[in-house]
């Protein structure tokens, strides 16, 4: 089997977690400059990386985020299991701020995004239809239970372009598909992780009702701010909590995703791009390797 390494990618306001041992670390991608320096470390001697999705202090707006990177720098740091810590509105009125939902399903309503590691000269298509690891989504439910944390498993996270926040009726019509939760940065996160064949999980962390709500209004950043906070050090003790019940060993995953590649390359061996299989050699290297 093959040793588990802990990856955190750390949403608005989570910019660090407590490691021993723990140094910033740069590690060049062929897809570009990710969002920030990677942080090494253990938490109850576990292997952990650590990644700020939108850098420290917050330089990249969703939409500028280079997620091809930041998956790409997590594989080549050895990530086996991958737990996103995200900050979203709540589409639910039992769902308040404060909540931690582990989504299991995603609606992708991101259109400037590069999505994917494959294209012309090496097209890939990987499985989808169930986008998050239940057996990392349980490791990770079963320490949220173990620290008292709020939370909700299971839900619908639509993932819209931002930065703005939502219209009104934008926010109603999400509500109608029945979703229970919206963000801006798990997609297209989710689907270059299972190209990547790491496990996905992700923690959404509710700050605010978008603005579907009466008595609510309109997102008020000050206010979404205050909620963020907290949550900040509710998710600081998850990951302490998470690395610490975290099998030593990478577990291979019910669904496969850690074997995601199996049978996704379509392109002809003689057919593939030299140039975009040397940088696919971190993401894909263990199926297009001679």
């Amino acid at each position: 089997m093959t040793a588990a390494v802990l990856g955190i990618i750390g949403g608005s306001g989570v910019y660090d977690v407590d490691m021993d041992n723990a140094r910033w670390e740069t590690i060049a991608s062929p897809w570009g400059e990710p969002s920030d320096q990677v942080r090494r470390g253990e938490i109850h001697g576990l292997p952990v990386v650590f990644l700020p999705r939108h850098g420290r202090g917050h330089v990249y707006a969703p939409t500028t985020i280079n997620f091809r990177a930041n998956i790409d720098v997590m594989k080549r740091a050895g990530v086996t299991d991958l737990v996103s810590l995200s900050a979203v509105g709540s589409l639910k009125e039992e769902l308040p701020p404060g909540t931690f939902v582990l989504v299991d399903q995603f609606i992708d309503r991101t259109f400037a995004r590069e999505k994917s590691f494959f294209g012309t000269g090496c097209v890939g298509h990987v499985p989808f239809a169930h986008p998050v690891s239940p057996g990392l989504q349980d490791i990770v439910e079963r320490a949220l239970e173990a620290e008292g944390i709020t939370h909700e498993r299971n839900g619908t996270y639509v993932v819209m372009e931002g930065p703005q926040f939502s219209t009104l009726a934008e926010s109603q019509l999400y509500r109608s598909w029945g979703a229970s939760v919206i963000g801006m940065t798990n997609m297209p996160e989710a689907k270059l992780a299972r190209e990547a064949e790491i496990c996905y999980c992700t923690v959404a962390m509710v700050t605010d009702y978008d603005s579907w709500h009466e008595q609510h209004g309109e997102v008020d950043v000050s206010k979404v701010l205050t909620v963020m906070r907290a949550n900040s050090d509710n998710a600081k003790r998850l990951v302490g909590r998470i690395a610490r019940e975290f099998p030593r060993q990478h577990e291979p995953c019910p669904i496969r995703s850690d074997r995601a590649l199996d049978h996704a390359i379509m392109t002809a061996p003689e057919k593939r791009d030299p140039v975009l299989l040397k940088k696919l050699e971190a993401i894909a290297g263990r199926v297009l390797s001679p």
